[in-house]
């Protein structure tokens, strides 16, 4: 992989990896159809936390997410981030379980934590070290710190092609303003992974995943932590504002003002439908790939929480040239049959 890099998709992933590898010293062009935080990340619930992680292939990444957030924050002063803890209660009908980071809290716990309950759950998980941020927000710092240390960002320029010189190897991209050139193309946009990566004769196995997001008004100090029950997650990301990532606008708003002392006058304000990118196993697909020499893709979900780890460990990985043992189980080749040979 060669250190000229092209990244294709200025979401959180994408711009994660630009300013990791600018910072680093890798030249970088990160390119994008819209603006850099105008796609699916806007409409992230955006819940961090590595509490109650325990298998899977990015298991190790999930884990680590809240320290690589906390990382985050000492290189890009004002990230926004709040780390308010988790609060979640009757998500199962199995009695709740404790998982790393987490423990078991009574009623009396739980309305301390929110005070606004009109009946504090029996039993409740506490994950204290969980958080939130504002999507927006990160991407914004992540591309300001990819431009100060030299990245180059071309917003409006939608990626039509991935292009190859006559030998089959990577050699940069075709957008709709011209082309750019480098010697490495990361594809890390979202849901269009996978059309990108199709005329190469590779198979990326996402697709669409739609996501509602609710906005509400709501009253200061309605809600103090990440809520999440069978009715909604939920949040409160400004003085007089919810949000919340439900299935129903009606069925969620009843359940707020049922849930909360003080939100009689809670009142819905949006709707809005994301389409996430959705791995066909649901976990993350990052690597090189085999039979496109010069093409990495990074395309996952829960995209949020684990961007920085992952952007990270994607620049040290093009960088140094050494796999890194974290992302061992994220490799498409994991599809067998599903990447070109």
């Amino acid at each position: 992989m060669s250190s000229d890099l092209v990244v294709v998709g200025a979401g959180i992933v994408g711009a994660s990896v630009a300013y990791h590898a600018a910072r680093a010293g890798a030249v970088v062009t990160l390119v994008d159809a819209g603006r850099p935080d105008a796609g699916v990340t806007a409409d992230s619930f955006a819940w961090i936390g590595s509490s109650g992680v325990r298998t899977g292939p990015a298991a190790a990444l999930r884990q680590a997410a809240t320290d690589e957030y906390h990382r985050l924050e000492a290189e890009l002063p004002g990230l926004p981030v709040n780390w308010s803890g988790s609060l979640s209660w009757g998500t199962t009908d199995a009695a709740p379980e404790a998982g790393p980071g987490q423990e078991i809290v009574d009623a009396a716990t739980a309305a301390k934590l929110e005070p606004a309950l009109r009946q504090p759950p029996e039993w409740a998980v506490w994950a204290p070290g969980d958080g939130a941020v504002d999507p927006v927000g990160v991407i914004e710092r992540l591309v300001a710190g990819a431009r100060e240390h030299g990245a180059r960002v071309c917003p409006d320029s939608g990626v039509t092609a991935v292009r190859r010189d006559a030998a089959g190897r990577v050699v940069g991209v075709e957008t709709a303003t011209g082309p750019l050139s480098g010697g490495t193309v990361v594809l890390a946009a979202g849901a269009a992974t996978a059309a990108l990566g199709a005329p190469l004769g590779v198979r990326i196995p996402v697709d669409p995943s739609p996501a509602t997001l609710f906005r509400f008004s709501a009253p200061a100090d309605l809600v103090r932590t990440v809520v999440n029950n069978r009715d909604f997650d939920l949040r409160q990301v400004a003085p007089d504002r919810l949000i919340a990532a439900a299935d129903s606008p009606e069925r969620t708003l009843a359940a707020v003002r049922s849930t909360f002392h003080g939100a009689g006058d809670v009142e819905l304000l949006s709707s809005r439908v994301g389409v996430r990118p959705m791995p066909a196993d649901g976990e993350p697909i990052v690597g090189p790939v085999t039979g496109a020499p010069g093409l990495y893709v990074a395309v996952l979900h829960a995209a949020v929480t684990l961007a920085p780890a992952v952007g990270r460990l994607v620049a040290r990985e093009l960088l140094d040239g050494a796999p890194e043992p974290l992302l061992a189980g994220c490799r498409l080749d994991r599809f067998q049959g599903l990447s070109a040979k």
